[in-house]
């Protein structure tokens, strides 16, 4: 099998709130800090990336990457509506211009997850205003940084929040049912660090807190992208990645841009089909009409989900599963990429896959056949253009902390010291490398 061509972008991926520390302006700052919170622990300093990116750049480029995928926050560079702060835009200019000096191509995510407090107090996702206010926030990165750039993902997993939803709605129904087994198994497969049953049961305390924290009016909640949305909120996810889209192309048409999406790989059972048919169609084929004019689609993968004649099935028993509670199966990226290969004819940029576990040797196995299955998939002509570990850094995984280890680093968080895992080193060789026959 052919090694990765030169122009292939090999590297490692990250996200603003989970490894630069003190975001102090965002909605996830915010609860974190909350009394009745369902995260673990505050992110704080998280892994001070913030201030330690050129060394992991460096790092990166030793290790024969040639691509970062990093994000840019949206609560540093808005802080409050209508005020920006240039300071925190040259400050990603600087991460840019050090991804150049390394020889790292810069990949841009401009929302991961992570809005502006003030968002949330105008109603967060779930309101119309999002829409020209992600647009805004869009354009004044772009008129300063778009010289410097040739990949955006305007949102990272555009469809997470309607995961979260069906992932609630399937908890609630179990709860129905008194069934502790389901109940247990109620968030394996969603892929996020994302704790569903402390959702649920601080869900009272959280909403009520919440609304003193954001100054909300009584009634409303907190609609961020942790939480689930309504069929409108998943309408307007994609009508600001639209717009975002079509003013970045105006002011620079030579940047490829397009989103990213969480997708599973959904493995049918005898009298699931129509069940899995309507599930593949709600995590990615409905988002085809808003993303046909995008450059290339970047695809996030984790894990397969099985699915029986009457829902989605737990974990099997006896699977080898993460730290994260889902299966570790890396085959289910290249089924993954055959599927939306078969719908989306443009560029595939795997932006995010990767395991959580502490034995480095099952992550740098999960490496190897994932990226075994990618080469597959490119020796049939599929235009996969990109492949972007997650994560870089054992970083904050949202309300499980710093608990599950993705990183091919590990980080003394009292220190900040950087320890290189020998997966780093793996995955830079996985460009020369070819899979035997």
């Amino acid at each position: 099998m052919k090694k990765f061509a030169k122009d292939f972008l090999l590297g490692a991926a990250t996200a603003a709130h989970q490894v630069e520390g003190n975001n102090i302006h965002s909605d996830s700052w915010a609860m974190e800090q909350m009394k009745y919170t369902t995260y673990e622990e505050p992110s704080l300093d998280a892994v001070d990336h913030y201030h330690l990116y050129e060394e992991d750049i460096a790092m990166m480029a030793e290790a024969g990457y040639n691509a970062y995928r990093f994000s840019v926050e949206w609560a540093r560079i808005e802080p409050e509506e209508g005020v920006f702060d240039d300071n925190e835009v040259e400050h990603y200019r600087d991460v840019i211009a050090c991804c150049k000096k390394y020889g790292l191509e810069p990949v841009v995510t401009l929302h991961h997850f992570t809005s502006p407090k003030w968002i949330i107090t105008k109603g967060g996702w779930e309101v119309d205003s999002i829409v020209e206010d992600f647009k805004a926030y869009c354009i004044y990165v772009i008129e300063r940084l778009g010289k410097e750039i040739r990949y955006i993902n305007t949102i990272n997993e555009a469809n997470m929040r309607l995961q979260i939803a069906r992932i609630m709605e399937n908890y609630a129904k179990n709860a129905m049912r008194q069934s502790a087994e389901a109940n247990q198994n109620a968030s394996e497969n969603l892929q996020i660090g994302v704790d569903v049953q402390a959702m649920v049961k601080l869900q009272k305390a959280m909403m009520e807190e919440s609304r003193k924290v954001f100054d909300l009016p009584e009634g409303m909640t907190v609609n961020n992208f942790h939480s689930a949305c309504t069929p409108h909120g998943d309408e307007l996810v994609l009508k600001a990645h639209e717009a975002a889209r079509d003013a970045i192309k105006e002011r620079f048409p030579q940047i490829k841009v397009g989103l990213t999406l969480s997708l599973h790989d959904f493995q049918v059972l005898p009298g699931g089909e129509k069940i899995m048919e309507r599930l593949w169609d709600e995590e990615f084929r409905h988002y085809l009409p808003g993303i046909q004019n995008d450059d290339f689609i970047g695809v996030q993968n984790y894990t397969r989900e099985l699915v029986g004649a009457d829902a989605s099935l737990p974990v099997p028993t006896g699977a080898d599963l993460t730290q994260s509670g889902y299966e570790l199966y890396p085959e289910a990226l290249e089924h993954v990429i055959r599927k939306v290969s078969k719908d989306f004819h443009g560029d595939l940029y795997i932006t995010e896959n990767g395991v959580a576990t502490e034995d480095d040797q099952r992550r740098m196995e999960f490496i190897q056949r994932a990226i075994y299955g990618v080469k597959r998939c490119m020796k049939d002509g599929i235009p996969v253009k990109g492949y972007f570990y997650w994560s870089l850094l054992d970083n904050y995984e949202w309300q499980k902390a710093f608990g599950p280890k993705f990183g091919l680093v590990a980080v003394d968080r009292k220190t900040q010291k950087r320890m290189p895992k020998p997966s780093l080193e793996f995955l830079g060789a996985m460009r020369e490398r070819g899979e035997k026959e």
